[in-house]
């Protein structure tokens, strides 16, 4: 079941969670197979990542 993912109607959080997917090697087994087989583990990892990226936007927001 391959998921097509039209990059252009993503919102900026779901880029966001692909890009990180990407950067951890799980990008082409989301796309094959779906988010539902990751690992909590893995999908935890995202979700920390997402978060730490949000904080440090909203920091450099702030700064400037």
């Amino acid at each position: 079941m391959a998921n097509k993912v039209n990059w252009t109607d993503l919102t900026p959080d779901e880029k966001m969670k692909y890009e990180i997917a990407q950067e951890l090697g799980l990008l082409d087994r989301v796309l094959e197979n779906g988010w539902r087989t990751l690992s909590a583990k893995e999908t935890g990892r995202i979700g920390g990542l997402m978060t730490k990226r949000k904080r440090m936007m909203k920091q450099e927001m702030e700064q400037h």
